[in-house]
């Protein structure tokens, strides 16, 4: 199973692994802020079963995380608890908290 190494690498391989049924419904902007040695900012435009992936930060996103990027790797990679990252404030979320629950099962990651 192929493990990650960066957070551009993760943004790279989102689109192949985006399940569109996963998005039925949907029509939002998630805004992920990623702190620390490669770190950004990247949004997410999901509508009508669409993933458009985007550099920088969104106009009005429906949902912001916040964490830094090797933390990000870690919870993609499975070797880290989102639930519990967040419980422990290293994942912080504004908005809809739903959308950040939701993410996850955008995407079905190696």
């Amino acid at each position: 199973m192929p493990k990650f190494s960066s957070a551009s690498e993760i943004f790279a391989a989102m689109p192949q692994h985006f399940v569109p049924e996963a998005a039925a419904g949907m029509n939002a902007t998630l805004q992920l802020d990623l702190s620390g040695e490669g770190g950004g900012q990247w949004h997410l435009i999901v509508a009508d079963k669409q993933l458009q992936l985007k550099d920088g930060l969104a106009a009005n996103p429906n949902m912001t995380l916040k964490m830094s990027a090797d933390d990000f790797v870690a919870m993609i990679n499975g070797t880290a608890n989102p639930m519990q990252m967040f419980m422990q404030g290293k994942v912080k979320v504004s908005g809809d908290m739903a959308l950040a629950m939701k993410l996850q099962s955008l995407f079905k990651m190696p």
